[in-house]
C-alpha cells in the first residue's frame, strides 16, 4: 500500500516540476521577445530619427536650390499643341476610357515610327505596353501647357543628396481655381462667387452635403478675414527698443526717457499669408475636396489637385483647365462658350494678354470686361513641392511663392 502511495507523489512531483518547467519557460520565452520587440522598436526608433534628420536636411537643401532655380526662369514658355486633346478634359475621362485614348494615341505614334507595323495589325494593347522607345512612351502622356503634366511648369526633378533621394515639382497656382473667391468681400459679385464655387465643385463630384459644409466653413473664415481683388500694403508701428546715440543718452539722463514709435510697411503678400493659414487650418475640413470616384493617376482627380489655396486671386486663362475658366467666366456671363473658345484657340496659339483675348472673342467682349480682372495670360504664383526620402522616414515641404521681376516673395512654407 505504501509503495502505490509513493510511486502516486513520486509521479505528482514530477508532474509539478513539469508544470513549473513549463510555466518558467513561458515567463522566459515572453521576457525575450518582449525584450527583444523593445530593443527592435528602439533601434527602428533611433534609425527613424537618424533617416529623418538626413531627409529633412536634405529638403530644406532642396528647397533653397528650387528656390533659386525659379528666380532663373525668367520667361514660361507655354507650347502649342493643335493634334492633341487638351489636358483639361481628360479628367472627365473614366478609367477605361482614358485607357483606349491613351491604346489608340500610342498605336498611331507606333504606326507612324515603325514601317514595319500599321493601324490594321498594331491593334493590340500588348504592342502598347511592350513598346520600349521613350520617344513613344512619351508620346502618350498629355502634355500640359508648358510641355510637362499639369499643373507642373518643368518636369520634376529628381536626384540624390547623400543617402535620399529627392523629388522637385513646381506647380502653377494660377492654372487653379483660387479659394479665395468664395469668400469675397465685395456685395456686387457674392452671387457670382458663389454660384462660380457650386459650378467648380459640381464639376469635380463634390456632392450637395459637402458643398453646404465647405460654403458653411467657408463662411466663418470670411467672418475672420474678407478676401479682397486689391490688397493694399499695411502699414504696422512698432514699439521697443532702439539704439540711440550715446550724445543723445547724455541729454536724456536730464529728462524723462521716451522711445519714438517705429512704423514700417508691410508688403500686400502679407494678406495672402493669412488666407493660406486659414485655408489650411482646422477651420477647413478638405476631406471632401479629396475624395475620388475612380483611383487613377489621370482620370477623375480630387478636387483639392484643382484648387489654390494658398490665397491667389486670378486664373491663367492659358493654363487653367475648363472646370477652373467656367468657374471664372461665371463673373460674366457666357462661361461655358467661353470656356470653350478658350480651350480650341490656345492649344493653336496661347493668348499674349488682354487686348488678344478681347479681339479673338469679340462677340464675347462685355462678358470678358466683367471678368478682366479675375483672370491673367500670365502666371506669378507657384507653389514648390519638395520630397525628400531617406531609409523609412520622409520629409516634405510646399512653399508658396510670388514671382516678380526682381525678387521671389515667400507666401507661406508647410513642412512636414
Amino acid at each position: 500500500m505504501k509503495t502505490g502511495l509513493q510511486k502516486f507523489d513520486r509521479a505528482n512531483r514530477r508532474a509539478v516540476v513539469l508544470l513549473i518547467t513549463l510555466v518558467m519557460l513561458v515567463v522566459m520565452a515572453t521576457l525575450a521577445f518582449i525584450f527583444t520587440s523593445r530593443v527592435a522598436t528602439e533601434r527602428y526608433r533611433n534609425q527613424y530619427i537618424v533617416d529623418y534628420q538626413i531627409a529633412r536636411y536634405s529638403c530644406d537643401s532642396a528647397a533653397k536650390y528650387a528656390l533659386a532655380t525659379l528666380e532663373d526662369i525668367n520667361d514660361l514658355q507655354l507650347i502649342a499643341r493643335p493634334n492633341e486633346p487638351d489636358f483639361s478634359d481628360i479628367f472627365t475621362l473614366s478609367r477605361a476610357e482614358y485607357r483606349e485614348f491613351v491604346a489608340a494615341a500610342a498605336i498611331e505614334k507606333i504606326a507612324a515610327v515603325d514601317s514595319n507595323k500599321t493601324l490594321d495589325n498594331v491593334n493590340d494593347i500588348n504592342d502598347v505596353e511592350n513598346v520600349e522607345n521613350e520617344e513613344i512612351a512619351d508620346s502618350i502622356k498629355i502634355r500640359g501647357p508648358y510641355g510637362a503634366a499639369w499643373p507642373l511648369i518643368v518636369k520634376p526633378s529628381e536626384f540624390e543628396i547623400g543617402k535620399a533621394k529627392v523629388r522637385i515639382e513646381i506647380e502653377d497656382e494660377n492654372a487653379k481655381y483660387p479659394l479665395g473667391w468664395a469668400v469675397l468681400g465685395d456685395k456686387d459679385v457674392k452671387r457670382q462667387a458663389r454660384a462660380g464655387f457650386e459650378t467648380f465643385c459640381e464639376w469635380m463630384d463634390v456632392n450637395s452635403v459637402d458643398i453646404r459644409l465647405l460654403k458653411k466653413q467657408l463662411k466663418e473664415i470670411g467672418e475672420i478675414k474678407k478676401f479682397k481683388m486689391d490688397f493694399q500694403p499695411i502699414k504696422v508701428t512698432e514699439r521697443g527698443k532702439q539704439y540711440i546715440k550715446k550724445s543723445e543718452r547724455i541729454k536724456r539722463r536730464k529728462g524723462p526717457s521716451r522711445l519714438k514709435p517705429k512704423t514700417k510697411t508691410l508688403s500686400a503678400s502679407v494678406h495672402r499669408t493669412t488666407f493660406a493659414k486659414l485655408f489650411h487650418s482646422s477651420l477647413l475640413d478638405i476631406e471632401p475636396l479629396t475624395r475620388t470616384a475612380i483611383a487613377d493617376e489621370n482620370a477623375r482627380q480630387a478636387a483639392v489637385k484643382y484648387m489654390a489655396m494658398f490665397g491667389s486671386d486670378k486664373v491663367n486663362i492659358n493654363t487653367a483647365p475648363r472646370q477652373v475658366l467656367e468657374s471664372a467666366f461665371t463673373f460674366g456671363g457666357d462661361a461655358d462658350r467661353i470656356a470653350e473658345e478658350i480651350i480650341q484657340r490656345r492649344r493653336i496659339e496661347p493668348f499674349v494678354d488682354m487686348d488678344d483675348l478681347k479681339k479673338k472673342l469679340m462677340r464675347y467682349s462685355d462678358s470678358i470686361e466683367k471678368c478682366e480682372k479675375y483672370i491673367t495670360t500670365t502666371s506669378n504664383f507657384f507653389t514648390i513641392r519638395v520630397t525628400a526620402t531617406s531609409g523609412v522616414a520622409t520629409a516634405s515641404t510646399v512653399i508658396a511663392v510670388i514671382k516678380g521681376n526682381k525678387e521671389i516673395q515667400r507666401i507661406a512654407t508647410i513642412s512636414n
